[in-house]
């Protein structure tokens, strides 16, 4: 009898078990998960927690719309904590373990190089909001930020155009990004007269401190009776004692003016920015644009984060552009299918919070305003230049040699993100 009572009662435990886990299950089955992949610890910490915040807001403004494909959305976060090995580690648990069905994350390229072939072996989706140096598309990333034409191009004709620069320091963190953006400057600064001798390149560890040394070589460049101008592709907290020493040392922005492509709102927010006022940041988005989208976006912000304070800016929008652009290609597609989701995307378009429109290219580029904004002593910018129009995101660099004969086009009958228009093939990934 007390046998029979055990075997009872251990039938009994397993079917609560199989139903606790069935009904487990059935709750995954009814979300759809969506990855956020970016750093919430070291040196990135600084621009890249935002976007996580950002994620979560969309995240949950979508659910109360009623979610997706009949579906509550799930945020899955993960912290690959500035480690770029581990952001690719982190990609795979997302994609394999979670089973997202897209990721929105990194900010740097070496980051997004690292995470790239594990989208690729697994066919995941990528969002990636935040300039970067061109020179890649893959069918499994949406680019969101700015190419360098949509950004770096722009900036350098604003300085030399509209400031009369002739003298460059082309200064940047000592990865992917900063270098090939700058041997593409490097190249279209030459092509455009300036010689070897009025470029001054160099190169910083993430997290770099000490600037003093740097800072006087830079002044002292700046000393020959030449307007010159630093075109910075520094990331990370380095900023803020790159911008500390040019005050220290008296390098004002009407001497020496820096354009950033990687300082921001959230970058300047709870700083001294005294000694930045002046210097300029291009963009494709400031917190500053008095537009109705752009105010009612802030407003969405502020009460999600319950702090009036807390700043938006050009990646925030970047996510904001990519999110409801993948939830437009699910609901034509009717499904998370990878594949499906991804042909879906292409010639799709959602409005920007600049009063324009942002739309999907065949090379997985979008387009963007450029504006280029001058830092004001509250943190904000105050735009002094912008294009008339959205300009389209352009892959592969016209001033390279290897670049300028290639195109990406993911629609048939090219299919590919390296397409030689001389040679007719494609020499990388396709469908």
């Amino acid at each position: 009898m007390r046998k029979r009572n055990y075997f009872r009662t251990s039938l009994v435990g397993m079917s609560a078990g199989f139903a606790l886990a069935l009904s487990g299950v059935l709750a995954a089955a009814e979300t759809i998960k969506v990855g956020i992949l970016h750093s919430l610890s070291g040196t990135m910490a600084i621009s890249e927690t935002t976007l996580k915040d950002t994620m979560l807001m969309l995240i949950d403004e979508q659910n109360k719309k009623g979610g997706l494909l009949g579906k509550k959305l799930e945020a899955v976060v993960v912290d690959p904590a500035s480690n770029w090995p581990l952001f690719a580690e982190k990609a795979r648990e997302l994609i394999q373990k979670d089973k997202v069905a897209a990721v929105f994350g990194c900010w740097t390229s070496v980051s997004r190089k690292s995470v790239l072939p594990v989208f690729e072996e697994l066919n995941g989706l990528l969002f990636y909001p935040v300039q970067y140096e061109g020179e890649e598309s893959s069918k499994n990333v949406f680019y969101t930020g700015a190419a360098p034409n949509q950004q770096a191009i722009p900036a350098v004709d604003y300085l030399m155009n509209d400031m009369g620069v002739k003298r460059w320091v082309l200064a940047g963190t000592d990865y992917v990004y900063p270098r090939t953006t700058n041997k593409i400057l490097e190249a279209y600064l030459k092509a455009k007269g300036v010689a070897d001798a009025d470029i001054m390149i160099n190169y910083t560890p993430f997290g770099h401190s000490d600037w003093q040394s740097i800072v006087s070589d830079i002044k002292k460049f700046g000393s020959a009776g030449k307007k010159t101008a630093v075109v910075s592709t520094i990331n990370g907290d380095a900023n803020v004692p790159f911008y500390k020493e040019l005050g220290n040392q008296g390098v004002s922005a009407e001497a020496i003016p820096v354009v950033a492509f990687s300082v921001g709102e959230e970058e300047l927010s709870g700083i001294d920015t005294k000694p930045l006022v002046g210097h300029l940041a291009a963009w494709n988005y400031f917190m500053s644009v008095d537009k109705p989208e752009n105010a009612a976006f802030i407003k969405q912000w502020h009460t999600f984060i319950k702090s009036s304070k807390r700043v938006t800016n050009d990646p925030m929008e970047a996510h904001y552009i990519g999110f409801n652009l993948w939830v437009k290609a699910v609901e034509k597609a009717g499904t998370t299918d990878t594949d499906k989701v991804a042909q879906a995307m292409i010639g799709l378009e959602v409005p920007n919070l600049t009063g324009g429109k942002a739309v999907m290219l065949k090379n997985h580029h979008i387009t963007k305003p450029v504006l280029i904004g001058e830092i004001q002593a509250d943190g904000q910018f105050a735009v002094v230049w912008q294009t008339d129009k959205e300009v389209p995101g352009d892959a592969w660099s016209d001033f390279l040699p290897g670049s300028k004969d290639l195109t990406a086009d993911w629609t048939a009958p090219i299919s590919c993100g390296n397409y030689n228009t001389k040679t007719k093939t494609c020499s990388g990934q396709n469908y």
